[in-house]
């Protein structure tokens, strides 16, 4: 049966705002306390997910979490009315509240992670919500993830969704920012690579040591057994700990591959040979590798244009196009990189799209972080509640939506404002009749 890769890329929320939260990640703390505009940054993801529409994608969108978490608060021991609780928040844990109001959930990479029917025992797409929970403001997102992940798909014959791992250090769990599924066509079998940043039950092997390694070996062995796949079809690598400790927080800052192609930096993986060579040998010979040597592209700025945290797209002309923000074009090594591997012939990849994700890309996310990949059949798709799928009168609906609702400029102080939340309220109600997606919020249940 025909299959499909469609990407759910995440919308931006109405309390998008620079708090600088997410340790080891470069850009994250860099523009800390600066203005944010929550109503641009929702904007520049349409016009991504549109584009990609327009090219013949399956396009789809992901609702944000509901922010300021209130509930989130009452749990910490704040107290009173929900303008009392923000108001006892911003007095005397101003940090703890700036967490309970992220919009990290744009970054639908680290949703969930997703194995196609074709590689699992019961041939149903299946679903683990990530724990997140090296960070507090993320590990706060995977319940409402959940609901809407259901929501979107809904049909049990077709989807099987998991609760997420224990949430603790030991099973440290990215989601789909440490995974990417290589295959030959997308509705056969495929092999899905996983790879982590460290062992959480053995202390004698390598880990970073200035920046922590978020996703354990062991979270990902659960969930390849939680997703009923055959240990043969499986490859796990461990992230380069020294990259890891230049910004690398998340393997899709560094490598990012689609089909029977790699693209990565030649310091992605510890043993990296041997990493290309178990991968070579699972795809049956037929894998190509693209790898970016130091001497052309240094770390430090592979993480400042954020070229691997690119999209690896296949055309339905059958071209590869690499979507890539503007970040890399502005930086001469990058670009000369890149200008020289379109301009070579049967080079693997076909063609730049560049898309301007500044607001995004400011607080350490770019193309690859706003979307979750999710291979679909034909039945599959067809049960995917169509609501959530990108055309054009659902990009007109949600830009009226997002003018609608959304403030063109939000500082850190902002984030106590009742009215925010009622705003914010008032936005996601209204979306989830957009989207149809039924009660997913706590304030909604």
């Amino acid at each position: 049966m025909k299959a499909y890769e469609a990407n759910f890329d995440g919308l931006v929320g109405p309390t998008h705002n620079y708090s600088g939260l997410s340790f080891g990640n470069i850009a994250s703390g860099e523009h800390k306390a600066q203005a944010s505009n929550p109503r641009l940054a929702a904007k520049q993801g349409l016009v991504k997910m549109k584009t990609l529409h327009d090219l013949g994608l399956v396009q789809g969108v992901l609702a944000p979490q509901e922010r300021p978490d209130i509930h989130t608060l009452r749990r910490l021991g704040f107290s009173g009315s929900d303008s009392a609780v923000l108001f006892q928040a911003a007095q005397y844990s101003p940090r703890i509240l700036a967490a309970c109001c992220s919009a990290s959930s744009m970054w639908t990479a680290n949703a969930a992670t997703v194995s196609p029917s074709a590689d699992t025992h019961d041939h149903r797409v299946h679903f683990t919500p990530a724990n997140l929970t090296n960070k507090f403001h993320r590990s706060i997102e995977h319940e409402t993830t959940g609901r809407i992940l259901a929501a979107t798909f809904a049909n049990e014959k077709h989807f099987k969704h998991h609760c997420a791992l224990p949430g603790t250090e030991h099973f440290g769990d990215e989601g789909a920012a440490n995974h990417t599924r290589f295959c030959h066509e997308y509705g056969e079998r495929g092999i899905e690579f996983f790879v982590f940043g460290r062992y959480a039950f053995d202390d004698q092997k390598p880990a970073p040591q200035k920046f922590p390694a978020r996703h354990t070996f062991e979270a990902s062995q659960a969930i390849a057994r939680k997703h009923q796949l055959n240990s043969q079809h499986v490859v796990y690598a461990q992230q380069n700990p020294d990259v890891i400790d230049q910004g690398v927080f998340h393997n899709d800052v560094i490598a990012v591959g689609n089909r029977n192609l790699l693209f990565c930096h030649e310091q992605a993986f510890l043993d990296q040979a041997g990493v290309k060579q178990q991968l070579t040998r699972a795809m049956q010979g037929d894998f190509r590798v693209i790898e970016v040597p130091t001497s052309a592209v240094s770390v430090k700025q592979a993480v400042q244009s954020y070229l691997f945290n690119s999209q690896l797209l296949s055309l339905p002309d059958g071209r590869t196009l690499l979507v890539i923000p503007q970040e890399s074009q502005n930086i001469a090594p990058v670009w000369q990189y890149l200008q020289d591997l379109i301009a070579t012939d049967d080079s693997g990849i076909d063609e730049l799209k560049i898309f301007d994700l500044k607001q995004s890309m400011s607080n350490g996310g770019g193309p690859a972080c706003l979307r979750l990949r999710v291979v679909l059949n034909e039945a599959e798709r067809a049960a995917v509640n169509p609501h959530t799928l990108m055309n054009d009168t659902l990009f007109t609906k949600l830009n009226t939506w997002v003018d609608k609702h959304y403030r063109d400029r939000l500082e850190e102080k902002d984030l106590a404002d009742p009215q925010l939340l009622l705003e914010s309220r008032t936005a996601l109600d209204e979306l989830t009749r957009i989207l149809n997606l039924g009660p997913v919020y706590p304030f909604q249940r």
